[in-house]
């Protein structure tokens, strides 16, 4: 069974869905493809304000109690508290892209490593120097060097990206992220954004009846 993960690096919801998503990678007959809809990123990106801090602090601190994901203060301090700063996925997603194209089966692995530096170490992952920092640190240093000096193909396959997910974002009717899609072809269905954080056996129910 094919499911097609659409997410954003930088969104808080789709770092408390983390737990559900590596129960889904470890699941036999289940391959997992990541989808960056590019929500934060380019265009889309915003600066930051104390009223947005203060928003996605408590939007985050709603997050942890629900999945027990932590948020940390030095990412309240470091990250949030960077006032002034950009709101940018595109960074991180260019790095996710360039595992892809460089240690394809570490995509996840990546993605995680990206999360972990935001929400625990207080790391700005929506600087491409800070994200070229924790690929090499997390044994992905073909991938770092690309996202440092991007090439076309890179940039290429960065557009390609989000444009496919955010056409899978449009056709099967996705509000936000995270959300998973199942299925291949003609036969793809979405299932409901929820079903990431109402534990394992909610999950494998809607896995069975899909």
């Amino acid at each position: 069974m094919r499911m097609t993960y659409l997410f954003d690096p930088l969104c808080g919801w789709c770092y408390g869905a983390g737990p559900a998503l590596e129960r889904l990678a470890r699941t036999d007959g289940i391959t997992l493809q990541l989808a960056p809809t590019g929500l934060f990123a380019g265009e889309n990106a915003r600066s930051l304000d104390a009223s947005f801090a203060a928003y996605a602090w408590q939007n985050d601190q709603r997050i942890a109690r629900l999945t027990g994901q932590p948020f940390s203060e030095a990412y309240r301090s470091r990250v949030l508290g960077a006032v002034g700063g950009m709101f940018d996925s595109a960074p991180a997603t260019l790095g996710i892209v360039a595992v892809a194209l460089t240690e394809p089966a570490g995509e996840l692995a990546a993605l995680k490593a990206l999360q972990h530096a935001r929400y625990v170490e207080g790391r700005d992952n929506a600087e491409r120097a800070v994200v070229c920092e924790i690929l090499s640190e997390a044994g992905f240093a073909a991938a770092s060097l690309r996202v440092r000096s991007p090439d076309a193909d890179l940039l290429g396959a960065y557009r390609r990206r989000i444009d496919a997910a955010r056409s899978d974002m449009s056709g099967l009717g996705a509000s936000g992220v995270p959300a998973l899609v199942v299925g291949e072809g003609a036969a793809r269905r979405l299932l409901p954004g929820s079903v990431l954080f109402a534990g394992p056996e909610a999950l494998a129910r809607e896995l069975r009846a899909a």
